[in-house]
Parts: C-alpha cells; sequence; structure tokens
C-alpha cells in the first residue's frame, strides 16, 4: 500500500528560501546610504541655489525669510564706546530696528513703540528676546525729531532721554552707509522694515507694517517654542 504524505504541497512555496534572507539585509543597510546621498543632493542644489527649498516645502510664518541669512557678526557693528557686535554669554533672540540717518522722525518712533510692545507681548517669553537699533549715523548725532509720542507720553528732551525712559534696556549700534546698505537691502524699498535676528547672530526674518501685530508675536512664540535658544 503506498502511504499517503500528510504534508500539504503548498508548504514548500511558504519555507523560507536563503535568497530572501539576504536580500532583506541588503535593503535595511541600504537604507541610510540612500538617505545620506539623498540629503548631499538636495543640499548640493540648494547651496547653488538651484532649489528653494523653503518655498518647496512652504512655511508656517507671516514674516519674509532673509535668503540667505545675514551674520552680524561679520557686519562691524560697533557701538557708542566703539565695541564691536558680538554674540554675548546669554545670546537671545534679537528684535533688529535699522534706521538710516540721524533724524528719529514720526516713522522711526512709531516703529521703535511698536517693536518694543510687540517684545512686552511675549509675555513668559520676554526674558528670551531683546531690541537693538542699528544706524549708519554717529550716535551721538541721533536726534528725536516729533512732536509726541505714540503713546502720548511727555516728550523726552533728547533721543538719549527717549531711549533710557520709553525703550529701556534697548541697545544703540551703528555702522558704515555701505554696510547698513549690504545687511538691509529692503530698507530702500520698505523703510518701515525690521528684522530678527536668532541667538547665534544671524538676521533670518523680516517684517513691516503689513504682516499684523497678532501675526508678528504668533510667528516670534513659534520660532522660540521650536529652538534651543
Amino acid at each position: 500500500m503506498n502511504r499517503v504524505d500528510s504534508q500539504n504541497p503548498s508548504d514548500a512555496t511558504t519555507q523560507p528560501q536563503p535568497g530572501n534572507g539576504r536580500m532583506t539585509l541588503l535593503l535595511i543597510a541600504g537604507i541610510p546610504v540612500i538617505v545620506v546621498l539623498a540629503a548631499s543632493w538636495m543640499w548640493y542644489f540648494v547651496a547653488n541655489g538651484q532649489l528653494d527649498l523653503v518655498g518647496a516645502l512652504g512655511t508656517s510664518n507671516r514674516g519674509q525669510l532673509v535668503q540667505p541669512p545675514r551674520q552680524a557678526t561679520e557686519a562691524g557693528w560697533q557701538d557708542a564706546q566703539g565695541e564691536t557686535f558680538a554674540v554675548g554669554n546669554d545670546p537671545k533672540w534679537t528684535l533688529v530696528i535699522p534706521q538710516r540717518g540721524g533724524s528719529c522722525d514720526v516713522a522711526c518712533e512709531k516703529r521703535l513703540y511698536e517693536v518694543r510692545q510687540i517684545h512686552m507681548a511675549l509675555g513668559k517669553e520676554l526674558g528670551r528676546a531683546e531690541r537693538l537699533m542699528i544706524t549708519d549715523a554717529a550716535l551721538a548725532n541721533v536726534v528725536l525729531t516729533v512732536e509726541a509720542l505714540s503713546d502720548q507720553r511727555p516728550l523726552p528732551d533728547d533721543f538719549a532721554a527717549y531711549v533710557e525712559r520709553e525703550q529701556r534696556g534697548m541697545t544703540l549700534w551703528h555702522t558704515t552707509e555701505s554696510k547698513f546698505a549690504d545687511m538691509f537691502p529692503e530698507y530702500a524699498d520698505y523703510p518701515d522694515s525690521w528684522y530678527v535676528m536668532d541667538p547665534a547672530g544671524w538676521v533670518m526674518m523680516r517684517y513691516d507694517q503689513s504682516v499684523s501685530y497678532k501675526d508678528v508675536i504668533s510667528d516670534l512664540k513659534f520660532l522660540m517654542k521650536n529652538s534651543n535658544g
């Protein structure tokens, strides 16, 4: 009598084949290599200006990204004592207000006031930010040329008194006309511009009055929440 083989014929096809395991290992090992090659390829085209990665992916910010970012520590900014700007021991996000010329007029004072209000509105994140004004005029020659302040407080005697009383904590810096133009090229067409500088000294975002107060605050809080600075 012939013995009936009880093994299911289909079992042979379900047994792992020696080559399958080897192929799986090769695929797993190759994934990191593929990722590195893809990243290198993407970085090459971004660095050469052939791929706008930010534009392609989109961003949630309302301000205008400065591309590429501009390094303030290489711009030769100086304070009234002649000290060159450098990132401090306690680096912070900085709200940068550029001002061309030595006359802080109505537009200048309004911008300083609005940026101060934005800074104050950061609430618990207030201490992670600071304000900075940069001009292409000698700091000793900057004058306040307004008849009233935006908040209707008494008018100070001069610009120094204004900064001390109304802009406490804001630092003042100056540079040459050419370096000012290089760092803030948008200012020529949008003199209501002001900028955000990250804790490493990179000027990386621009705002003007076309962006609402609430949207600016939303951007700043988002940046601080998603950074280590």
